[in-house]
């Protein structure tokens, strides 16, 4: 399977070999920087969250890898943000933030536990002067959202409730909708329209499960 071509030749499915693999949690993230200072004092300093751990290297692996640093700061329960910072590099012109939903979207939300932890969080950044979105509830999650020094977007959410059977299902039938209109567009060379194709295919869906349940 090449690097992002989505090229799935050769993949085999869990079904196919019996193994369950399980995941406990996330143990860390981790994105370049290339304002050591500004993202030191941002998560350590303004966020307060304990630095615990660096490692400093030559560069090694693929020929022309950087010297590096990377460091870690505590996000809770064993989880931590790391960053690399690649010494004597520039960052690259497709690093640079942009205003667009895309960029927004490669994001890693953190949690606490109760909304006034959450109103905490809030009211907290902003009299530290950080710009902190609106409250915003989506299904099962409630969120705020800023951005650190380097143009990364950091979320801070709380669970609403717990995820159903009921919800299991939704999610099945809405991907299945949707992989279905994907492939058929795919051959047809063109982009999937909108959503409201989706939601069709959907009930479709939903009616035939009713029928078989």
């Amino acid at each position: 399977m090449g690097v992002g071509t989505g090229d799935m030749t050769g993949t085999r499915h869990a079904s196919e070999d019996g193994v369950q693999l399980v995941l406990h949690g996330v143990d860390h993230t981790a994105r370049p920087t290339w304002k050591l200072n500004e993202t030191v004092e941002f998560y350590r300093d303004i966020l307060g969250l304990p630095l615990v751990h660096a490692i400093s290297a030559r560069g090694w692996g693929p020929p022309g890898h950087h010297d590096f640093l990377h460091f870690f700061f505590d996000a809770g329960k064993g989880a931590t943000i790391a960053f690399f910072y690649y010494i004597g590099s520039e960052r690259p012109e497709r690093y640079v933030p942009e205003e667009h939903h895309f960029y927004f979207a490669t994001h890693t939300a953190w949690a606490v536990e109760t909304e006034d932890q959450l109103i905490q969080w809030k009211e907290t950044l902003e009299n530290r002067g950080i710009k902190v979105s609106p409250y915003t509830k989506h299904e099962i999650l409630e969120s705020i959202y800023f951005t650190d020094p380097n143009g990364y977007p950091v979320e801070i959410t709380r669970r609403l409730r717990e995820t159903e059977l009921i919800d299991e299902v939704d999610a099945r039938l809405t991907i299945q909708a949707a992989l279905e209109i994907e492939t058929e567009c795919r051959e047809a060379g063109r982009l999937m329209p909108d959503i409201d194709t989706v939601w069709r295919r959907k009930a479709k869906l939903v009616d035939a499960y009713r029928e078989s349940a």
